[in-house]
Order: structure tokens, then C-alpha cells, then sequence
């Protein structure tokens, strides 16, 4: 039987990191991964670029639940730290808008960078290690694989991921495992997802792509508005502005089962309601045909999808409509289509220096296995290299 210090579960951002942490120390580590290769996730964020870390790395951008534990991790691996970690590396950055991205615009580089490392401390891989569960004895811990692999050791960092886009190896079997340690879960749902909604104007405009603002509204509550690409669909609304207000809507949605629950979009936030009605009432004025009195405000889809708001000469009722029309959320699409988890393991329930777990001495958990959910921009990345390399650092 194989014998290590430390076995980390799940070769992804977090896992990677963590296995990295424990080599440098020169403690015996090896990485159990249940696909044939490493980092499939890492490839395929930020559009197959990697928006690794934002500019602005605080813990006021991630879910309130989980924030002092955040903000903990952060003194301790934050901003500076991720990003001469990767220097040391080999791997060149740059900055755009507050998002940083790898100098060659390549996911694949920083994955590269990363297996180079462990490369040069000699971290073993177990390959297609589908963990089944772990038994703890006076000696240490046991790890075993369904296929009925064991590997004995004195810890295990757990970084196996939460549920979105499990083909590539996140199917939140974690979750099991951590509920058979005695750990509590907070329901994980599909979060920056796109929203399904029933309304005729999604059909009759898919495929259109606007500029716009969006703000979810749960039984009369309103979030904060984003602004960003909203993008028609044959089954709802998708799109950048529509990503960043979904989480609200999922959870009340998937965990609590609300329906009350809409989503309101400024079709042109560019313009305020004054300015807007102003620049209609010179068109009316002008009597141009209904379908022309949105041209050069919109795209000519929407001219002529829209007609009907001029069709009763009524500005102030276009103006409100097209300000804040609201659409029924019915649903959302599911974890194939979402990037991130919002749910996981209950982050009470480990130490906010060390990410043990407070129920199982020897264990450790690390990235979005964890109720630990950032917006889009860098963030959960951020908190996968912070929370893996910490885990890493325990004696």
C-alpha cells in the first residue's frame, strides 16, 4: 500500500495549489485526480483565457456567509502573494479592467506553469482516482477509489470542487464524503447561470445582443444593478449583466422554492428616463412610423419587435417599459451552463487559519468545495489558489 504525508483530492486550481504548498515544504504529497489529466476546469475559464485574480481582491465580493473566513485566507495568501506565486512560476500577467489574465491570453499556460512545478518537486499523480471515502485509524488515514485503490496517509486536503460543468470532473461528490465526516451542506445551486424565462420577446428576439442593466427582484426585493451584455435566448435571458444577478435569483429559486421572482432590464442604460422621453416625443412629433421611433437607440430588431409600445402614443408607458421591463424567472438553466457553485460544505465548520476541519483532525478542505462563492471577474479563482496554497502550509 502507498504510503504519504498528505494526499490531496482533486487536481483543479485549489488542488494543484495545495499539492504545490506541501512539496515546497518537502513533505511526501501526491495528487488523487478522478480524470485522466489535470486542471480541465482551469482550461476552460474565462473563455479558455483564465481570468485568474482581480485587482480588487476583498472578501466583500463573495457570498456574506462566508466572508470572515475569506478575509482570513487573504491575509495570509492574498492579492500579492497569488500573484508572486505565479511570477516565481515563469507565468507573465497583465491587467484589463481589474481582471488579470495570463500575458498570453492561454489558459493553458497557466496550467502549464503549474504542472511544471509539481514536475520539478516530484509530486506523484494518481490518475482517474474516483475517491469512495476515507476511514481514519490510529495510524493515519485511508483513502480509497471505487475501483479499490488505497493510499494511506496523515492528512487529506479535500479541493474535489463543487457541482457546475461535471463532465469535467466537479459533480459534488465531495459533498458526500464531507457529510460522512459529520460536516453540514449548504444546498449548492447553479450560480452565474442563465435564467429561463417565458416571454414572447426572447423568442422574437434570439439572438440579439444588447447593451443593458439588470437587477433581480425577489418577492418585491431588488438586488443592485448590473450592467453588462444581455443576450436573447430561445429559452430566456443570458448574457454578462444577466450572469451577475443570477445568484439571487438561483438561490431563492433552487434552495428556497420562491416564485414570486423576476428579473427587471434597462434596455438602455445610457440614457436616463428624462433624456428618453424627450428624444420620443421629438420622434412623435415627427410622426415617424412606430418602427422607426427607436432606430439608432436599438438595433433594427428591436425597432420593429417593439412597435407596439408607439402604437398608443403613450410615452411615458415606453419610457417605463423600456426602463424596466420585467421578465417572470421560471427557472434556471442547469449546472452544464453555470460557472460557479453558490452552497458547499458550511464554512463554520472549519478553522478560519488553517481550513481544518473542526470535526475530523487530519482534514482539510480548500476552493469551491467549501460555501465559498465570489462573483464573476477572478474572484472564485482568487480564492481557489489563496484557499489550496494555505491548506498546504500546515504542519
Amino acid at each position: 500500500m502507498e504510503k504519504y504525508s498528505t494526499v490531496v483530492i482533486g487536481g483543479g486550481a485549489a488542488g494543484i495549489c495545495a499539492a504545490i504548498s506541501k512539496g515546497r515544504r518537502g513533505e511526501p504529497v501526491i495528487i488523487c485526480e478522478k480524470m485522466p489529466q489535470l486542471g480541465k476546469k482551469i482550461l476552460a475559464s474565462g473563455d479558455g483565457r483564465c481570468n485568474l485574480l482581480n485587482d480588487d481582491l476583498s472578501e466583500v465580493y463573495y457570498n456574506p456567509a462566508a466572508r470572515d473566513l475569506v478575509r482570513s485566507i487573504f491575509d495570509m495568501f492574498g492579492k500579492r502573494e497569488i500573484l508572486d506565486f505565479f511570477k516565481g512560476l515563469g507565468l507573465e500577467v497583465y491587467s484589463k479592467e481589474g481582471r488579470i489574465f495570463p500575458i498570453t491570453n492561454q489558459a493553458a499556460s497557466v496550467l502549464k506553469v503549474m504542472e511544471m512545478e509539481l514536475k520539478r518537486l516530484s509530486v506523484p499523480i494518481e490518475f482517474n482516482f474516483n475517491c469512495s471515502g476515507l476511514s481514519f485509524s490510529k495510524t493515519g488515514i485511508l483513502v480509497s477509489s471505487k475501483a479499490g485503490k488505497k493510499i494511506e496517509c496523515q492528512k487529506v486536503i479535500v479541493t474535489g470542487g463543487g457541482k457546475t460543468y461535471p463532465a469535467l470532473g466537479s459533480d459534488g461528490s465531495m459533498y458526500q464524503i464531507a457529510t460522512q465526516l459529520g460536516h453540514s451542506i449548504i444546498e449548492p445551486v447553479p450560480s452565474a447561470v442563465p435564467l429561463v424565462v417565458k416571454d414572447s420577446l426572447c423568442q422574437l428576439l434570439q439572438g440579439q445582443r444588447i447593451f443593458a442593466g439588470a437587477k433581480s427582484i425577489v418577492e418585491d426585493k431588488e438586488g443592485d444593478e448590473v450592467r453588462g451584455e444581455l443576450l436573447f435566448t430561445k429559452y430566456g435571458l443570458s448574457g454578462t449583466c444577466i450572469l451577475d444577478v443570477s445568484e439571487m435569483i438561483s438561490v431563492a429559486m433552487n434552495r428556497h422554492n420562491k416564485t414570486e421572482v423576476f428579473v427587471s432590464v434597462d434596455m438602455m442604460p445610457f440614457m436616463d428616463r428624462d433624456q428618453l422621453r424627450n428624444e420620443l416625443d421629438r420622434r412623435r412629433k415627427e410622426k415617424l412610423p412606430a418602427e422607426e421611433m427607436l432606430a439608432g437607440i436599438l438595433p433594427n430588431k428591436f425597432c420593429v419587435v417593439l412597435k407596439d409600445l408607439f402604437e398608443k402614443n403613450d410615452v411615458n408607458a415606453a419610457v417605463n417599459s423600456l426602463k424596466d421591463r420585467r421578465f417572470k424567472v421560471i427557472g434556471t438553466r442547469g449546472w452544464n451552463e453555470a460557472e460557479f457553485t453558490s452552497g458547499g460544505i458550511n464554512v463554520n465548520e472549519v478553522n478560519a487559519r488553517t481550513l481544518e476541519s473542526k470535526f475530523k483532525k487530519g482534514v482539510y478542505f480548500a476552493g469551491e468545495v467549501l460555501d465559498v462563492n465570489g462573483r464573476r471577474g477572478g474572484y472564485n479563482l482568487g480564492w481557489a489558489w489563496a484557499s489550496g496554497f494555505v491548506a498546504g502550509q500546515t504542519n
